[in-house]
């Protein structure tokens, strides 16, 4: 269809057309060789272009007219924006060339947009040639951190005249402006890798130091840092935005010196910084007075000795001149034990081992079916078996009247320890340690100790038998430690009218004493009572009253002597306290002194120096082999003076703690022969039978060792004390009529022991070393005059170490009767044991001809054999005999003690085994040489009942006992040389 009107939209028309239809009526009309078109919307947008061209610049050339007569046109200037790494230009406006020579072909389409530049990395490209539509992209990557904007020039070319492109005309310049948007690819980074700061204790700062981020990317949004973090927890520091670090507490160099915190930054698009950076702030202390250098915890292993408690302490005092320091250094103890680590012995054992006179009576002690009075009462055992009886104003005893010392005399003392704390109620009521009273119709005290007000009084009234006038009676005294709670050991030495009170080793004589009349006799039996005082008499029903509120431990009571100084201090004296190594080494102006029991040590010093120097030496000390695991506590307390001025600087006092780490704890093992036989004419003897002849004691520890780097416990001997070994007849107990158990006290000599025998068995106490304990134990007797009736008689025995903290096994004996003699096989029993070795039992071994052989010698080498072996058994028992008849010379000689009838025999580790090879004249030879030796046995035998019998006779006899011994020399010798005739002719 043909345009019927130039210039017509032929949208416009009423007919209908297709989109070729339109094509080639536009081709025909502008002469246009080709239209870019795919639709009617399309098309005719083109006709409108068309139209537009031609009603503005005229008729567009037909027919032969092929000249470009116009220039392209473009915009004057362009702003593009372009993302970094991207390739696509977005331009405001588009990029669009229009040419009035369109519709014509060549002439009026575009065909290429030229860039004018230095090195811009941009190109322009057609789209559409008919349009004239471009597009700005990059040639090459685009980088914002590199550049951010970018200026050319930018020219649009036609296609000129014809197909050749001759002829062809560009536009104007255009100026293109290209802005790079940025793209948050990198990270924020640190620009110190460390910071480093220090701050003043004690003070608040705004700002301590700055940390500093930077981030490559181009933009503000992406190149600045919004924000930083601490990213260590709990710390007592803050950052804000800017990275300025600030404290929000005040800081103390004590608490902790420096700081270590890693803090990270963010850019503003939340981007965080790839690593961390560590800022370290140290703290700095501020010049305070005060000690340092000095642990708040020293461990002390038992056994080490004496350790240093502060080999690095120096005191502070921030330059100011100084002209004395006092430092009083203290160690509590108040917790361990009764104030401290003392030993837990017993109390007759610990009387024992100080020396102390005998006769005391212990009023508190354990229970047991001889002491079950106690048995009632409170105990505290606290720790390492120390025996504590607690009294709460309900609980009293009644010592039985056999226990109770009759008379004591003008010379007596009462010890004890105590621990009391003040009476409750306005007005106190007295407080009975210890009471005798009339035990009925009346209600006098003989003699009592009470506590009353904090006060202790001792009430003594004597007899009108003793005196008959006006004399003292009470004996005050007012002290701090009746009350204070803690653990004091009260002694009372009586020497009336004098009496004295020592608590703790020193010495407080009554502030008040007061008289009064004797107290008439009478026939009234009196009761002796603990912990309250018995009220027999006056009152309606017999009670006890004046209850005490406290803790006792070892109440005894000496008639008839007094304690002395140094009795009394070792009773008391602590284990443990403070001491001070190498006093050479000290200034000479440096004083120092102890109390009493070397829990309190004062240093006084005109130079700060020489009181560092001091200090340093100041040491823990605990002379347990055993001590009581726990924590010690520390005090110091520090006095500076200055010039003229009597204090001018406050020291801070120091409070640290000693650990004693718990000590390996020993096993102690009692060994020897469970079972001894022997024939009814020993058990009759006078001396009978000495049941632990072979008993052994030892104590063993487990020990760390390292070996090969591996860790390895091992077992190691030691050698510590005893306090108690018992000895207990099990079954029935002993019938004194027919048999008896005992020690005789010359086995105790020398020894800090003593033993008591009952017919349950014998104990043997004190503290005293394993050997003599074990040689003691050795010369225990068992007899029995009626063996008849008796198969065998079983004894169980214990030991302790610490009042029962460590406790042996129980080694279990049996003794028989051998009623009537049997054949049994014989073992040579004339090999004595070398001294100070212990013996080691071989089990028997006797082999017949008839044992059973793998196979068969041949006749010549068997008569060899069996000669060699009989010549080897005769060598043998000769030397064994000799060793033996000269061991027992020796002993006989040097022994003073009575020995057991059977010998050494008996211990014997010799042991005969007969080769079953050897033919029936070996043995029979053998035999022989038993037979003989038997009779040599029986004669030494009788050799040593007289040498005992001589033993046990008057000193009058003396030069009798001279016959006898050398009679018995020259039959022994005779007899040695018998049986060495007779076993020469084997």
């Amino acid at each position: 269809m043909a345009l019927t009107q130039h210039g017509k939209n032929p949208i416009e028309s009423d007919q209908h057309v297709s989109v070729s239809e339109l094509k080639a009526n536009v081709k025909e009309k502008f002469k246009v060789s080709e239209l870019c078109c795919k639709d009617l919307i399309q098309c005719f947008t083109v006709v409108y272009v068309y139209t537009a061209l031609s009603n503005t610049f005229g008729d567009v050339a037909t027919g032969s007219e092929t000249l470009n007569k116009h220039k392209p046109w473009i915009e004057t200037s362009y702003h593009g924006v372009i993302t970094e790494n991207m390739d696509t230009v977005l331009l405001d406006p588009p990029l669009v060339a229009l040419d009035k020579d369109a519709p014509v072909p060549y002439a009026g389409e575009i065909c290429a947009f030229k860039i004018y530049g230095q090195d811009a990395p941009f190109e322009a490209v057609v789209l559409n040639r008919t349009s004239g539509e471009g597009v700005l992209r990059a040639n090459s990557p685009v980088d914002c951190e590199s550049q951010k904007e970018y200026t050319f020039i930018i020219q649009a070319y036609d296609c000129g005249a014809g197909p050749s492109g001759a002829d062809w005309k560009k536009s104007h310049k255009a100026v293109v402006h290209i802005q790079v948007d940025d793209v948050n690819e990198f990270c924020p980074v640190f620009r110190e890798p460390l910071y480093k700061a220090s701050v003043t204790e004690g003070k608040i700062y705004d700002s301590i130091l700055q940390v500093e981020a930077w981030d490559q990317d181009c933009s503000p949004q992406y190149s600045q840092i919004c924000n930083y973090e601490i990213v260590t927890a709990r710390t007592p520091f803050a950052i804000d935005r800017n990275g300025n670090i600030r404290n929000t507490e005040r800081l103390s160099y004590d608490k902790q010196q420096s700081y270590k915190i890693m803090v990270t930054a963010f850019d503003c698009g939340q981007k965080r910084a790839k690593e961390d950076v560590a800022v370290h702030i140290d703290v700095k202390p501020v010049c305070k007075p005060g000690w340092q250098g000095w642990n708040k915890r020293v461990d002390y292993e038992p056994g080490t000795g004496s350790k240093q408690l502060f080999p690095k302490m120096r005191l502070e005092t921030c330059g100011g001149p100084l002209s004395g320091v006092r430092a009083m250094v203290e160690l509590q103890t108040n917790h361990i034990g009764k104030g401290c680590d003392r030993e837990t012995y017993a109390e007759k054992s610990l009387q024992k081992l100080c020396g102390a006179a005998s006769g005391s009576t212990d009023l508190l002690p354990a229970p047991s079916p001889s002491t079950n009075w106690t048995a009632s009462l409170l105990t505290d055992s606290g720790r390492d078996s120390d025996l504590i009886y607690r009294f709460d104003g309900r609980q009293a005893a009644n010592v039985p009247d056999h226990v109770v010392p009759q008379n004591l005399t003008d010379q007596f003392t009462i010890a004890t320890w105590m621990k009391h704390g003040p009476s409750p109620g306005l007005r106190a009521e007295k407080e009975t340690l210890l009471c005798n009273s009339d035990k009925t119709e009346m209600n006098r005290h003989h003699y009592s100790l009470y506590v009353h007000n904090c006060r202790l009084v001792l009430l003594l009234r004597r007899d009108f038998t003793q005196v008959d006038t006006f004399r003292p009676a009470e004996f005050h005294w007012k002290l701090e430690q009746i009350c204070d709670k803690e653990w004091h050991y009260y002694v009372i030495n009586v020497e009336f009218p004098a009496v004295t009170l020592f608590v703790d080793g020193v010495t407080y004589e009554p502030y008040l004493v007061t008289d009064d009349w004797p107290i008439h006799a009478s026939k009234i039996d009196t009761q002796l009572t603990v912990g309250a005082c018995w009220q027999g008499g006056e009152v309606a029903t017999p009670r006890f009253t004046q209850f005490f509120h406290g803790s006792l431990s070892g109440l005894t009571i000496r008639p008839g002597r007094i304690e002395t100084q140094k009795v009394i201090s070792c009773l008391q004296a602590c284990k443990e306290g403070l001491d001070i190594n190498s006093l050479e080494s000290l200034a000479k102006d440096i004083k120092f002194h102890f109390n009493p029991a070397q829990s309190v040590l004062v240093v006084e010093g005109e130079d700060v120096d020489s009181i560092n120097t001091a200090m340093t030496k100041v040491s823990y000390i605990n002379s347990r082999q055993f001590p009581t695991a726990g924590l010690r506590r520390l005090h110091i307390t520090t006095t500076v003076q200055c010039f003229g001025e009597d204090t001018c600087l406050s020291i801070p006092d120091v409070k640290a703690v000693v650990m004693v780490l718990p000590p390996s704890e020993p096993r102690i093992t009692i060994t020897g022969s469970n079972r001894l036989v022997r024939p009814a004419a020993d058990l009759q003897g006078p001396l009978g039978v000495a049941p632990f002849k072979e008993l052994h004691i030892t104590s063993t520890v487990m020990k760390g060792g390292s070996f090969g780097g591996f860790h390895r416990p091992g077992v190691k001997e030691v050698m510590h004390n005893l306090d108690y070994c018992d000895i207990l007849v099990i079954g029935e107990e002993l019938s004194p009529e027919r048999e008896s158990l005992e020690i005789h006290h010359n086995a105790l000599l020398g020894k800090h022991l003593d033993a008591t025998n009952s017919t349950s068995g014998i104990s043997i106490y004190g503290v005293d070393s394993m050997a003599h304990y074990e040689q003691a134990l050795r010369q225990v007797r068992y007899r029995n005059w009626r063996p008849a009736t008796l198969t065998e008689r079983r004894f169980r025995l214990t030991c302790s170490e610490l009042n029962g903290r460590y406790t042996s096994n129980e080694f279990n004996l049996e003794v028989g009767v051998l009623h009537h003699s049997a054949p049994v096989e014989h073992v040579n029993h004339m090999a004595a044991q070398p001294q100070y070795m212990r013996p080691v039992h071989h089990p028997l071994m006797i082999h017949t001809p008839n044992s059973h052989m793998s196979g068969a010698a041949p006749p010549a080498a068997t008569a060899v054999i069996v000669v060699c072996i009989a010549a080897l058994v005769v060598i043998v028992v000769i030397g064994v005999y000799r060793i033996h008849a000269t061991h027992q010379e020796g002993s006989r000689e040097d022994e003073d003690e009575v020995k057991d009838p059977e010998g050494d025999w008996d211990k014997s580790a010799l042991n005969i085994t007969v080769n079953p090879m050897e033919n029936v004249r070996g043995a029979q030879a053998v035999d022989e040489e038993v037979k003989e030796e038997k009779q040599v046995e029986e004669e030494e035998e009788e050799d040593e009942e007289q040498g005992l019998t001589s033993a046990e006779s008057d000193n009058s006899d003396e030069e009798e006992d001279e016959e006898e011994r050398e009679e018995m020399k020259k039959r022994k010798q005779r007899g040695r040389l018998e049986w060495d005739s007779s076993s020469i002719k084997y």
